[in-house]
Parts: C-alpha cells; sequence; structure tokens
C-alpha cells in the first residue's frame, strides 16, 4: 500500500467526494480524471486570438530563461528564472512564433496567477473543484495558469499539496515517483541564485548571497548520470501523458517532472495536504535515508 502502482488510473468520470477521499486522497495515488472538466468554456475558447482579446497588452510576469530550465540546479546553483514584467501580447508573439528569442518563456507564477493576474479568465473555469473541496474540506490554497514553450521544463521535485491539474490545450508530460522512492531520489543543498540579463543581452547567474541553502534534486531522470546517483537505478518511475480536456490528480510528496507540447495551456488547483501519518512516514524515510547517508 505503501509502494508505488504499475500504472496510472483512469477514472471516466469525476469521482464523488467520498470516493475519491477513499480511493486516491487518502492512499495517496494519483489517477487521470476524464469528462470532469468538459463544461468549461475554458476548452473552447482559450484560443491565442481569444487571449489576445481578453487579456491584450497587460504586463503579466513571465519566467524567461536560457536554457528553458527555471528553479533547477545549474553549475552548481540552484537557479530561479529571471522574473520578466511584460505585455502578454509580446509573450503570445514569442509563444506563436511571431517573433524569436533565444531565451525560453513560461507563465508560471505560481502564486494563485490566475486569481492575481490573470482574473478576466477566472469565468472560463471554476474557482475551486466542487468535489475535491468537499472531500477536503477546504478550498484551494492557490489556482495557477500555465502557458508556455515546449522547452520550458519542470525539474523533478515534490510539493505539499493535493494538486489537481487540468490541461486546457496540448499535452502535457509527466514523470513521477512516489515518496517511496526518497531514498532513491538525490538531494544536495546549494547556493540560491537568479537569471538576469547583462546589458549584452546574455544570461549571468547572479548569487542571492543572503539566502539560506536551498535541498533539491540534481538528478535529470529522463538522463540520469548512475554512476554518480547508482542508487536512483532502483527507483520506479512511471510515465503519463495528460491531454486536453483531462485533469491529473497528483498526491501530496509525489515527485515530478513535466514537459510540455507547445504553447500547452493549463490549470491546477493546489490544496493544502494534511500534516497526517502519510507526512510522518514520509520524513521518518527522508531522516533515515539522511542518515544512512552520514555512515
Amino acid at each position: 500500500e505503501l509502494g508505488w502502482p504499475e500504472s496510472i488510473s483512469y477514472l471516466d468520470r469525476p469521482p464523488s467526494p467520498l470516493e475519491f477521499y477513499r480511493e486516491w486522497v487518502s492512499p495517496n495515488k494519483p489517477c487521470i480524471i476524464r469528462n470532469a472538466i468538459s463544461h468549461w468554456p475554458a476548452l473552447k475558447k482559450w484560443t491565442p486570438a481569444y487571449l489576445r482579446e481578453v487579456i491584450g497588452p497587460k504586463v503579466v510576469s513571465v519566467a524567461v530563461t536560457p536554457n528553458g530550465y527555471a528553479d533547477a540546479v545549474f553549475q552548481d546553483r540552484f537557479v530561479m528564472p529571471e522574473e520578466r514584467q511584460m505585455p502578454f501580447t509580446d509573450f503570445l508573439d514569442i509563444v506563436e512564433k511571431k517573433v524569436t528569442s533565444p531565451n525560453v518563456f513560461y507563465v508560471q507564477k505560481q502564486c494563485s496567477n490566475l486569481t492575481e493576474e490573470f482574473p478576466e479568465l477566472v469565468c472560463d473555469v471554476q474557482p475551486d473543484i466542487p468535489w475535491m473541496s468537499e472531500a477536503l474540506g477546504k478550498k484551494p490554497d492557490a489556482v495557477n495558469f500555465w502557458l508556455g514553450e515546449s522547452a520550458a521544463v519542470t525539474s523533478l521535485h515534490k510539493d505539499h499539496y493535493e494538486n489537481l491539474y487540468c490541461v486546457i490545450s496540448g499535452e502535457k508530460y509527466f514523470l513521477l515517483h512516489p515518496p517511496s522512492d526518497r531514498p532513491f531520489i538525490p538531494y544536495e543543498l546549494y547556493q540560491p541564485a537568479t537569471y538576469q540579463v547583462s546589458e549584452d543581452g546574455s544570461f549571468e547567474i547572479v548569487d542571492e548571497k543572503s539566502a539560506d541553502k536551498v535541498p533539491w534534486i540534481p538528478l535529470d531522470p529522463l538522463n540520469p548520470n548512475l554512476e554518480m546517483y547508482p542508487e536512483y537505478a532502483q527507483a520506479k518511475p512511471l510515465q503519463c501523458t495528460v491531454k486536453a480536456g483531462e485533469m491529473l490528480y497528483l498526491p501530496s510528496l509525489w515527485f515530478h517532472h513535466v514537459q510540455q507540447s507547445h504553447g500547452c495551456i493549463a490549470v491546477n488547483y493546489w490544496y493544502d495536504m494534511e500534516y497526517d501519518l502519510k507526512y510522518s512516514y514520509y520524513q521518518l524515510l527522508d531522516s533515515l535515508t539522511k542518515a544512512m547517508k552520514m555512515l
């Protein structure tokens, strides 16, 4: 029960709150749910032309990197993207390849940016997922809007949230590890830094000197260096594709690495996890893993 499923299950309809809590949240198992968002206007309306009309030249936050990796280990640093304030229409020009840029652009600010930066779009989706809110007895902490280039990659990490990830257009490609794979997944401490654009337009990496070191996963699960991290050979990743109109339930503390088709649009709902026995189990596993490495 504490281990990993062999594949991601599909549900053909949204479950009842009790069913979802009993079958998926409580055992901490992922699933893909079809027909859960088919009634959303966004599925038909959110074309580039519609987004241009509704949001227009409004200035929004865009993550910009030279390589597509934001919040990832690079050159022995934990490097965060440049947070560029730019007109949304300029961003769409890059995504639609009307303008070329050597850099990689991604709307991915995870601070409930759908409600904070894109309130014009909220009426096309839902402020929460009713059956999830009832199952957990709470509303989401954040609702996030994602849109970017195919070169934008989310490095392997975990979150302390129950995550409902809804794809509006395009596809998302997830590589997942259950929390029980923690002993095989390397963590190291890194100096935090940020990409900054220099005068000639190139990026430089600038250390956040007053910040504490950040624990992060240096391994690329798509091309793991098993000479450096031999334990990872024992891990058992699951892979799945979430298509337009589908919703992925990504349980709390599951490790995930994410790629996408070009111009993919998604909305996700973060519900705070319960700090219960599952959390205690993970903390024990994490502590034992660290203790073994010190021996």
